[in-house]
């Protein structure tokens, strides 16, 4: 997501710090660039438009045209500019009251029903207990699909087959949610292909009915533009509280992203990144502009390495390092753990510097083809890699459809990874303090 803008922004800014000293000309020159980069992104025109007046306005200001460092003053002037622009970091959910009643609208096709589910897993990651309920009538697929999803992530689903009254099936929902033990109940709506009246006479209706805490318009990030239109459109008829954005990462531009929030006054809330069915990302606009501005998020990479990383577990992993123990077992279950963290790809963003890195290559499905590797190995063969002759890799190979280079090759790295860790172990606490940067604390 994104990456087409960072890489352009990056280039406007190298040209700036080329410049011992800032001139209203090169100025000039950097902001036209910028509007030139937002507008490639798909922002919207008059949000380009503003945002370039503004970052023009502080950078000929005489704190930036005095400076020792001007390169850096116009990326910090960016940097809060595109904070801004995509909203403060105060877009919490508000569910107050038993049970809190969120609605999804949005159109067909956008990603409502697998969002639902995976704001479902997001809240019960938050201690909340969630219960969704398949309100589109007009499409049995979709309440299929989304009975389904409830049974794949362990969430109840409320749903009626035979009942096409929108605001009857919500109500008794609402009701059967004590049943439940649900404090939360999430309502799929239908959508439609287009913006039409009967659509919003329906949101309205259960908007005035039901009273919900929040509504959650679910856009499609890939159509850039096209989504912050309907948005506007859904924002004039039902005035919705939250955006969540769905298939961000198959978008590099990101324009939707960027503007929705300056369009309607709305925050993005979430991104839903991918079909698989995983918890939704709290979407912070100073982390994301950090981001695109090459600077990492190391606070979200923490975030995610804590909820996949037990403490316990990380303790006897220590030890176990300590003791030159690690084996392949121990390895996989690392790699488990990293790819729970999410696709590798977005976690080199979040990686201060990583985004200026060219020419880097992550081959997700080499991780696929190293655990199938590993699990083709007996449990012996895993704890004592030693064993492992050439017609033990020959077996594995067959095994996990991969080739005896394949094996040798993982190997190889697994030695060298396990001469790193031996060496690690016998370094004593004092020796490791000696050796770590001035400040850094155990």
């Amino acid at each position: 997501m994104l990456e087409q803008f960072s890489s352009n922004l990056e280039n406007v800014f190298k040209k700036i710090r080329g410049h011992g000293k800032l001139s209203e000309s090169n100025i000039s020159d950097a902001t036209r660039e910028i509007r030139r980069a937002l507008l490639e992104a798909d922002v919207n025109f008059k949000v380009a438009k503003d945002f370039i007046e503004k970052v023009k306005t502080k950078a000929l200001g005489d704190d930036v045209l005095r400076s020792i460092s001007p390169g850096q003053q116009i990326v910090k002037i960016v940097r809060d500019e595109l904070s801004a622009l995509m909203g403060d970091d105060s877009g919490d959910m508000h569910l107050s009251g038993s049970p809190a009643i969120i609605m999804l609208v949005g159109l067909q096709g956008s990603g409502k029903t697998t969002s639902a589910a995976k704001l479902a897993m997001q809240l019960r990651k938050q201690g909340r207990r969630p219960m969704m309920v398949a309100c589109d009538v007009y499409r049995p697929a979709a309440i299929k699909q989304l009975e389904t999803l409830g049974k794949q992530i362990d969430i109840p689903v409320y749903s009626n087959h035979q009942e096409k009254d929108v605001l009857k099936i919500a109500e008794t929902a609402i009701k059967e949610s004590v049943r439940f033990s649900a404090d939360t109940v999430i309502i799929d709506t239908a959508g439609r292909l287009t913006v039409d009246s009967a659509m919003m006479d329906e949101i309205k209706n259960l908007k005035t009915r039901l009273s919900p805490k929040e509504i959650l318009f679910v856009g499609d990030g890939m159509t850039g533009q096209d989504a912050v239109a309907t948005a506007q459109a859904f924002s004039d008829v039902v005035q919705f509280t939250g955006v969540i954005l769905t298939k961000m990462d198959g978008d590099a531009r990101g324009g939707a992203a960027l503007s929705i929030k300056a369009v309607t006054g709305i925050p993005v809330k979430f991104l839903g990144m991918g079909e698989k069915i995983q918890p939704l990302e709290v979407f912070h606009p100073s982390r994301m502009a950090d981001r695109i501005l090459g600077m990492g998020d190391i606070v979200s990479l923490v975030e995610k390495a804590q909820e996949s990383i037990d403490e316990n577990e990380a303790r006897l992993m220590e030890e176990k390092i300590r003791k030159s123990g690690f084996d392949l077992e121990d390895f996989r279950d690392q790699l488990l753990k990293l790819k729970k963290m999410g696709p590798l790809s977005d976690l080199m963003g979040m990686i201060p510097g990583m985004s200026k890195v060219k020419d880097v290559q992550v081959d997700e499905k080499r991780l696929t083809r190293i655990e199938a590797i590993i699990n083709s190995m007996t449990p012996s063969e895993r704890r004592l890699p030693k064993v492992l002759n050439a017609n033990r890799r020959k077996r594995i190979a067959r095994g996990s459809g991969t080739t005896v280079q394949d094996v040798n090759q993982l190997m190889k790295q697994f030695q060298g990874m396990q001469k790193m860790m031996k060496k690690f172990g016998k370094m004593g606490k004092r020796q490791l303090m000696r050796n770590l940067p001035r400040g850094f604390k155990i």
